[in-house]
């Protein structure tokens, strides 16, 4: 089964025969490109045209992160599934405004009912207020006539749901306070943005395996960024794989404060915290939930496929979509 490859040394990857080859200072590695299914990059790693022909050929999408682990870019290979009956339809919802409203209402409501579901799991004494006011912009969602007017709702949900992190972290020198991003001024904000970068990358991967065009959102405006869709589907799944993540791993001590290091950029994960948020990560796609259509177990990397089909299956035939909700 093929799964991402995740490179945190300096070096040069590049093809040889049917296999990509890690050149570092350590040594070679030689990896089985039918093993590989994206690649996200950390480090300084020397790239030529032969290896992108390569990823080309495999579809295999090749993501990049800055030093300090935000998001650069992505080699998104020539679309291989795409179709130009689902991109017209993609942009027909989108320019036709009430289905795109009802598209992005769709994304904030999965979203919300999911930030709900999450503060659930814990302590909920201490967020009966926050779960009641969560409740509450859920149901002033459909009100709402229009995209402003659910990011505005959206925004204010996500700012209580923010406030309550502090009532379920339990460690006191890494405590949230309040979301900031560029930079992030403490060490939660710091896992927040690392975690949510992973996550834009995965859905983007997920997206590419199927008709869809990662260009075109609806809760996120279609513009001069180069993909907002992936952005869109992955409201739906914050909550419930970055932010608990963040709290298991922040709970159990398994990343500490001493496990951050300030920058020009603010604070930012020192590479072996790195490492363990993505293997945790990792670890997190491959949970499998009952999926009640399927009848069967599923991973979560599988759930998020499974949002694209079901958008592309909206967008073609009209049929009603619903976010997932755990």
């Amino acid at each position: 089964m093929s799964e991402p490859i995740y490179v945190f040394t300096d070096g040069a990857l590049h093809r040889k025969d049917n296999s990509l080859v890690l050149e570092t200072q350590e040594g070679k590695k030689h990896i089985p490109i039918e093993n590989v299914s994206e690649i996200k990059v950390f480090s300084e790693v020397d790239i030529n045209k032969r290896l992108l022909e390569f990823l080309t050929e495999k579809n295999i999408c090749m993501h990049f992160f800055n030093y300090y682990g935000y998001y650069v870019g992505t080699y998104y290979p020539r679309e291989f599934l795409n179709s130009g009956l689902v991109i017209l339809k993609q942009a027909e919802f989108y320019l036709d405004y009430r289905k795109r409203l009802y598209l992005a209402k769709s994304f904030v409501e999965g979203s919300m009912k999911n930030m709900i579901e999450t503060l659930k799991n814990y302590d909920k004494n201490s967020l009966t207020e926050a779960l009641n006011i969560l409740s509450k912009y859920s149901e002033s969602l459909e009100k709402c006539d229009t995209v402003e007017q659910l990011m505005a709702i959206e925004g204010n949900a996500r700012e209580v749901y923010y406030h309550s992190f502090d009532k379920i972290i339990k460690v006191e020198d890494l405590q949230f306070d309040s979301r900031s991003k560029r930079p992030p001024e403490n060490e939660i904000n710091a896992l927040i943005s690392f975690g949510n970068s992973l996550l834009y990358t995965t859905v983007l991967s997920e997206i590419y395996k199927t008709h869809l065009d990662p260009r075109i959102g609806y809760l996120h405006s279609t513009n001069n960024r180069r993909f907002t869709l992936n952005l869109d589907i992955a409201e739906i799944f914050k909550p419930i794989i970055v932010d608990r993540l963040i709290f298991t791993l922040v709970n159990r001590r398994q990343i500490r404060a001493k496990d951050f290091h300030e920058s020009v950029e603010g604070i930012a994960l020192k590479d072996s915290a790195k490492k363990l948020f993505v293997q945790s990560f990792e670890e997190k796609l491959k949970e499998t939930i009952y999926s009640k259509s399927l009848k069967r177990q599923v991973s979560r990397r599988t759930l998020i496929r499974m949002e694209a089909y079901k958008l592309e299956k909206h967008i073609l035939e009209d049929e009603p979509y619903r976010p997932y909700v755990e």
